[in-house]
């Protein structure tokens, strides 16, 4: 009689036609667990391991899987509920039912499979970077390709696959499934409870629900990666007045005027950066060649204390060059490298200003550089389509050489372009030609450059430091394809040959390069931002007049150019946040800091973290053991964070970093 009345009660619940969703919703929830537990067993070594914890993020994680696999739930109810019942188990409902199956089932495999390379490289569950990866399906599936086995992997897919349809079958799912002896009545209890808890989940359970630790990893292993996913699609640009704390605008500007202000600087404008910063002394006016190192730490570099002994290339310019020993990259990728570096800009919440509409005709440094009658070009060794490169620097003024596809031979640009040539590389993986040939390709152009008698300023992107990882054979003594450390190897032996090819040139006794990092690689840590993984190596090399020394002021990628340029006694017109580090006197040393969401600034041992919904925390830094403590707000340092991100944006989205503005 029990078993009867449970039955009954099962069937009324979940009729005989949802047999198959229950099956779905078992296989996809147990490959969510199984891929928890194996992203635990890389993230150990970062977690603050207890067994409450581990209880927590497998519960918590199963309370977002769930909120996940109704998604595709949803949308097969919807099709019952539409379907008449007369028309069940007939041919086209097997064909729309079993190929639905199977491919929300793939891509749930493949989501699976691909989070657990993504969380080797990024430590972290989908995010932006996914997001933004989906834009550039060439470059990501030969990085697959070239990183993993992609036969075997979509092989790999298919067995699974396989292997869950044949367990479905095996439990009469697709038997009961067709069986058309369900009435419509019978469909809409189950319908009901998932479509209500679908509307709950999409709008009351927003992804940082998950974030009740301490410790960054634990978050991350406690979300969901598709989930993630979709919410980092829908956070992808941030309205910094929506989700931030702010301060009227007129204390934002008066408390903005007082902290970018240099001692050479006039203000123009109350509610503006624009300014004049004047030099005394007689101008030069060198050739500059700036090279942006893809994902490099500084602690890949013994002159920072380091044990690798992965760059002497780097390590000798450390003593025959200016040498920034206390500088922090923006971000924790080469767009907000980029965006730091030619907009000398705090980083934006959410996606790039590289990426962001209306980011043309922008006051970057390349406009300071037409100022003094330079030309200017961008070089990158992969296709500039990728993350927005080659439009931004095209409608900023700059030309372009890059390695475009053919099909993109014909896209007209307002400046020249100029395409790296099949005869022109020996090497190219999924990302780029190597950096030999990238560097091979300037020299090319600089000659050019030199024969027009005007002075040049180049902006180069290297790209060999990225996975997979691959470079040319017999360069150095680790394989291609190995491991960071023999690209990092790599990275610094295409440098040396660049240098000394460049040594043997006539414009090279004119001419200044400037060497930072891009980002760090292997930004993983155990706080919400690791303040060590944004500290990056920065160079200024053959500088007239100026002895080699180390400069240990606190500063951030925003301020190198401004520091050239003090250097360089140019007196100019200026929109930049950046400042001049030489003139930063020891209360104006600071850094910014963000992972897209976050934003931070660190200043005198001291970070605050700016966070959505209006929240903001405070903590010490200790910089020896790289640990961060909470501690109170103290509301001077707050308003301080508030006045340069609130004004960054502002002023972004006001057009008011536009030259004619």
């Amino acid at each position: 009689m029990l078993r009867t009345i449970k039955l009954v009660m099962l069937n009324i619940i979940l009729p005989k036609r949802f047999q198959l969703l229950k099956t779905f919703s078992l296989t996809v929830l147990f490959f969510a667990f199984l891929v928890r537990a194996i992203l635990y067993v890389f993230a150990f070594k970062y977690i603050d391991f207890s067994i409450i914890n581990l209880f927590k993020i497998f519960v918590v994680g199963f309370f977002f899987d769930i909120g996940n696999v109704l998604y595709p739930l949803a949308l097969y109810v919807i099709y019952l509920l539409i379907i008449p019942t007369k028309l069940h188990g007939s041919l086209v409902d097997k064909i729309v039912t079993k190929f639905t199956y199977g491919l929300f089932l793939f891509i749930f495999i493949f989501s699976f499979l691909a989070e657990i390379p993504f969380w080797q490289e990024y430590q972290r569950r989908y995010n932006f970077i996914a997001v933004d990866y989906l834009l550039y399906t060439y470059e990501v599936v030969q990085n697959i390709h070239q990183s993993f086995s992609l036969p075997l992997l979509i092989g790999v897919i298919v067995l699974i696959l396989v292997i869950s349809i044949r367990f479905a079958s095996k439990k009469e799912a697709y038997k009961n499934t067709f069986n058309n002896s369900d009435s419509f009545k019978s469909k809409l209890i189950p319908s009901f409870i998932i479509l209500i808890s679908l509307a709950f989940y999409h709008n009351f359970i927003p992804n940082n629900t998950a974030e009740i630790f301490s410790n960054i990893n634990e978050n991350e292993l406690a979300k969901s990666g598709m989930y993630s996913f979709f919410a980092a699609y829908k956070s992808n640009e941030l309205n910094y007045n929506d989700f931030y704390p702010t301060l009227p605008k007129k204390e934002v500007y008066s408390l903005l005027s007082k902290n970018i202000k240099a001692s050479n600087d006039s203000l123009f404008l109350k509610d503006n950066i624009f300014r004049f910063t004047k030099n005394d002394s007689t101008e030069l006016k060198p050739n500059v060649i700036f090279i942006g190192l893809e994902s490099l730490n500084a602690r890949f570099m013994e002159a920072f204390n380091g044990e690798k002994n992965w760059t002497p290339t780097l390590d000798s310019l450390a003593k025959k060059s200016i040498f920034f020993t206390n500088l922090y990259a923006t971000g924790t990728r080469t767009i907000r490298g980029i965006e730091a570096i030619s907009l000398a800009i705090p980083p934006t919440p959410g996606r790039s200003i590289v990426k962001r509409n209306n980011n043309d005709n922008l006051f970057t440094i390349g406009e300071i550089f037409k100022q003094k009658g330079y030309s200017r070009t961008f070089f990158y060794g992969g296709d500039g389509h990728f993350d927005n490169m080659t439009n931004y620097f095209s409608y900023n003024g700059f030309d372009i050489v890059d390695r475009r596809k053919l099909h993109r031979l014909q896209e007209e640009l307002p400046t020249k372009r100029t395409r790296i040539e099949d005869d022109e590389m020996v090497f190219e993986n999924a990302w780029a030609v190597c950096d030999q040939d990238l560097y091979n390709k300037v020299l090319k152009v600089a000659d050019k450059q030199h024969e027009q008698k005007q002075p040049f300023f180049d902006f180069i992107m290297t790209s060999s430091n990225h996975k997979p990882y691959t470079y040319p054979d017999n360069v150095v003594d680790i394989p291609s394809g190995s491991n960071m450390k023999g690209s990092v190897r790599y990275l610094d032996k295409s440098l040396e040959e660049f240098l000394n090819k460049a040594k043997t040139k006539p414009w090279y006794k004119n001419t200044i390069f400037v060497i930072m990092s891009d980002h760090c690689g292997y930004s993983a840590g155990k706080t919400e931002i690791n303040v060590e993984n944004h500290h990056i190596p920065a160079f200024i090399l053959n500088l007239k007049n100026q002895s080699p020394k180390k400069i240990e002021k606190l500063s951030s990628q925003i301020d190198i150019f401004p520091t050239l340029f003090g250097y360089l006694n140019w007196s100019y017109n200026t929109k930049l946040f950046g400042k001049d580090i030489n003139k930063m006197q020891p209360k104006d040393e600071r850094a910014f800091i963000g992972n897209h969401r976050k934003v931070g600034l660190l200043k005198e041992g001291k970070l605050m973290l700016l966070e959505t919904n209006k929240k903001h925390k405070s903590f010490n830094w200790n910089k020896e053991k790289n640990e961060i403590s909470p501690i109170a707000t103290d509301t001077i340092f707050l308003n301080e964070t508030i006045s340069y991100y609130q004004s960054a944006f502002d002023l972004f989205k006001n057009g008011k970093l536009k030259i004619d503005n």
